[in-house]
């Protein structure tokens, strides 16, 4: 711009001809166009990367939004490689004293300067570097009480980030407790972590109150325990509580008999028991036969979950952990899971160390013999093949199902050889270890079937297992199947990452802003609906909407308004409630974000939700973070046969964008009686209303691929799928109606979640459904301000027809639309989320032509301009 106004200038000077001056004029248009955005126009110049423009400053990940303004870089912080640290506590973590000396470098000066040992900070600054002995004293005074935030880097939820009162180490590495990796999803294969200091007094407060793991024990997306020990503390607690399989089979008579635990514990100690021995103890006045591994874990446990008789698994624990939650303090279950996670250690120690050899994978002798077997029923298949009694569809069905059942024989065979004292056996039945029967299965039994790239199955099976070593041929086809696995896990990361982001950004202005929006509405919870999940969990801690009456006797079993706790499913259990209604995130009637009584229990606390709590962002989080387990779940398998999924997250996404599938099935518009004709393109249902005159039909091409759900004859309703496949959520919206398409949508996801065993509570879809269905088209504007076509807030067209109404004018008529959640969050009424989501120049162009104002309800816009986020009881509520 600069040259060619120079140029410019130089040539009016020089009194050039009109035409080179008009040629100059346009180029210096050009600059000056393509200076404020290259994308509009570009610049014509050869072989040069195209310039940076003013829009581009603000676009994309590098652009002021996203790295500045949303994300900042911060001081006081440090990262380094994590190991594990049992020795601490929960609530502990080991920060090197190099590193804390670096990040609590002011406060020391402070320390060094107050005490007198330098009288200025330049020479306080050479006292440090010196390290003399008064600094790491002052260092330790410094740290005691002063939490520091321990973060992993792709934080997927809240359990991603968390406080801890650092001890001082040798050494240059991080140590954190065994038990918060599951939170962080960290290993200690050299993964990193990075530390942060909260400075002030207030955050100090909050990240004890908020973030310490006694503080987390529950995972935000179902209220299940996260932090439980696992693994060999798992493995411990199991060798310690089960019996030595050699006494196992003594006769009760014969068996020692001991006065109390402590005597019990004694005689262990002085080795004239052994810890898994059978004994006979008085135990609450009775003769119990236990073991002193028992009588130990069960000194551990709080009085009120005595006296636990039977092996410990890593399962058993977790349900220990819960029934602790609902009995003692969060105080008294952090130190349950520190006394569990030392005695599963000190347990896995005394075994005589459980080791491994790979001749513990044992093998059976007469595997040849089955394979052989199976292999004689293959070739009989091939042969009917052959003679064109069967199909090829068929034969390779059938094989495979041959080939599956030997795998399994084998693999059952496999496990039963194992004695019962097998290292193997032992740690996969501890159940908290890595193992499973299935790796068992490809190291001693044998691989079976495995698929290629496509998810095909491969016709020739793997017949040996890793001990034995495979054959060249073999190595080829599985390696196929495994390559795929590990580059979609790579790929798809990315996706779930980019899936999380967008539901942040629509539903990041959903907080809990009162305690009642005084609906009466509610939504329906059927017992019989279609769904993995149950009646009971699905109905856990949500408020009912209506009183709950008896079915036969017509008696009030529960008033509206009341919180539904286990008790009362109990109770509904026992009448067999059918259906109830109960509020929910769907039907709330909040101006601005929800109220406590429609959302009910908050999760991670496991009370009802408090006012300020961000909904939104947990919910997204909690859909978001298991994303990457619908992609990295293709990988350990190693391109064994199971189902791709192919239908995981692609699936996921195409429901939260409301896009239309690509294997429509349709839906009966009108109700009536079906009629099916068959056509060489596919099959045609029609459908005939009855006792309506005149009788309406309608038609539907059903193509030949997808199969019917409906016979000739049947009577169907409004809104009834006629033909297997997916809906459109429009057509959905149109006949069902907007509960209909809501209800369609999540139980659509929660089927693939289901699918891959992932627990999500409903109530976390229904915020981010809630937000993508917020939204009214016009169609008249009648005499209100709003135009037809025009996408704005249910609430807001309600309002505004309220106005009018009042003025004695005619409402504004409109649609309900559902809309993706791309769409929803650029259609948000905060220009600044929208900015910083896609497409920023077009939503500044836009807003600052219609003169919007930004009330700064959401997180991100308060963010952006560095204010705090509204998420304390005081700040949520509405100024």
């Amino acid at each position: 711009v600069i040259n060619r106004n120079n140029r410019l200038k130089h040539l009016i000077d020089l009194g050039a001809p009109e035409i080179i001056l008009r040629n100059e004029k346009r180029m210096l248009q050009e600059a000056v166009d393509s200076l404020i955005d290259t994308t509009q126009r570009p610049t014509s110049r050869v072989m040069t990367k195209a310039l940076r423009s003013l829009s581009d400053m603000l676009r994309g990940k590098q652009g002021r939004f996203r790295q500045n303004l949303l994300g900042k870089r911060v001081d006081y912080s440090g990262r380094s490689v994590i190991v594990v640290g049992p020795e601490l506590s929960l609530g502990q973590c080991g920060l090197p004293k190099e590193m804390a000396l670096e990040m609590f470098k002011p406060f020391v000066l402070r320390e060094l300067i107050a005490r007198g040992l330098a009288p200025n900070v330049k020479s306080a600054k050479n006292v440090l570097e010196r390290r003399d002995p008064e600094v790491f004293d002052f260092l330790e005074e410094i740290t005691k009480n002063h939490p520091v935030l321990l973060n992993r880097a792709p934080t997927l939820h809240k359990l991603g980030i968390q406080a801890f009162m650092p001890i001082l180490i040798e050494g240059a590495a991080i140590r954190i407790h065994p038990c918060v990796c599951a939170g962080y999803n960290a290993d200690f294969d050299g993964d990193q972590m990075a530390v942060h200091i909260p400075l002030s007094k207030s955050s100090q407060e909050e990240a004890i109150s908020l973030m310490m793991p006694v503080n987390n024990l529950l995972k935000p997306a179902d209220g299940a325990p996260i932090t439980v020990p696992n693994k060999d503390m798992a493995l411990g607690c199991y060798y310690l509580t089960t019996i030595d399989p050699n006494l196992e089979n003594k006769p009760e008579a014969e068996l020692p008999i001991v006065s109390d635990e402590a005597e019990a514990i004694l005689a262990s100690q002085t080795n004239s028991l052994s810890l898994r021995e059978p004994i006979r103890v008085r135990i609450n006045k009775k003769l119990t036969t236990t073991t002193v591994g028992r009588i130990l874990f069960n000194e551990i446990l709080p009085v009120e979950l005595r006296f636990f008789n039977e092996p410990v698994k890593a399962a058993t624990i977790k349900q220990i952990i819960t029934k602790a939650l609902d009995l003692v303090t969060k105080e008294e279950v952090a130190h349950l899971i520190d006394d569990i996670k030392n005695l599963g250690f000190k347990g896995a120690t005394i075994s005589g160390g459980i080791s491994l050899s790979v001749f513990d994978n044992e093998m059976i002798p007469h595997k040849s013999e089955i394979i052989a077997a199976a292999e004689k029923r293959v070739s009989e298949v091939e042969q009917n093949y052959q003679q064109g009694l069967i199909t090829l569809e068929e034969k390779r069905r059938l094989a495979n199902e041959i080939w599956i059942e030997i795998t399994e024989t084998i693999a059952d065979e496999t496990w039963a050889r194992l004695s019962k004292d097998n290292p193997v056996r032992i740690i996969i039945e501890s159940g908290g270890a890595r193992a499973s029967k299935d790796q068992l299965k490809q190291l001693a039994a044998m691989r079976g079937l495995v698929v290629d790239p496509l998810g095909k199955i491969v016709e020739l099976p793997t017949k040996s297992n890793f001990r034995e070593g495979l054959s060249i041929f073999e190595y080829v086809t599985s390696t196929r199947g495994s390559r795929k696995g590990l580059t979609d896990s790579a790929l798809k990361t990315a996706d779930a990452g980019y899936l999380t982001r967008r539901l942040v950004d629509v539903s990041h202005d959903a907080i809990i802003r009162l305690e009642d929006c005084q609906t009466t509405d509610g939504v329906e919870f059927n017992r019989d609906d279609a769904r993995q999940a149950t009646f009971a969990l699905r109905i856990l801690g949500r408020i009912l909407a209506e009183a709950v009456i008896k079915p036969k006797s017509k008696k009030v079993l529960c008033e509206a308004g009341v919180e539904v706790t286990q008790e009362i499913v109990d109770l509904f259990e026992k009448e067999e409630v059918e259906t109830i209604m109960a509020r929910s995130p769907l039907t709330c009637k909040a101006r601005y974000g929800l109220c406590a009584t429609c959302y009910g229990k908050d999760f991670s606390s496991r009370k009802r939700v408090e006012i300020g709590v961000p909904v939104g962002i947990v919910a997204a989080q909690s859909i978001g973070e298991p994303g990457t387990q619908l992609t990295m779940r293709v990988r350990h398998a190693g391109g064994i046969v199971g189902l791709d999924v192919t239908q995981g997250l692609p699936r996921v996404e195409e429901l939260f964008e409301a896009r239309t599938p690509k294997a429509l099935s349709p839906i009966a518009e009108i109700a009536g009686k079906v009629e099916i004709v068959e056509k060489e393109d596919g099959r045609l249902v029609r459908i005939k209303s009855i006792g309506i005159k005149p009788a309406e039909e309608r038609e539907y091409l059903i193509p030949a691929t997808s199969e019917f759900l409906v016979k000739e004859g049947d009577l169907v309703s409004v809104g009834q799928q006629l033909a297997s496949g997916y809906l459109d959520v429009k057509e959905v919206l149109k006949v069902r109606g907007l509960r209909g398409a809501q209800q369609y949508l999540i139980n659509e996801i929660q089927k693939v979640y289901e699918s891959q065993g992932i627990p999500i509570n409903d109530k976390h879809f229904e915020v981010i459904v809630r937000k993508m269905s917020d939204k009214v088209r016009i169609e008249t504007s009648g005499d209100t301000t709003l135009l037809p076509g025009e996408l704005v807030d249910k609430l807001t067209f309600e309002e505004e027809n309220a106005r009018v109404l009042a003025e004695g004018g005619e409402p504004a008529t409109a649609q309900v639309v559902i809309l993706g959640v791309t769409r929803a969050s650029l259609y948000t009424e905060s220009w600044l989320s929208a900015a910083s989501f896609q497409e920023t120049t077009n939503v500044l162009t836009d807003a600052s032509i219609a003169g919007k104002e930004d009330n700064l309800v959401g997180l991100k816009e308060n963010v952006i301009i560095g204010r705090l986020i509204p998420v304390s009881m005081d700040r949520a509520r509405l100024e």
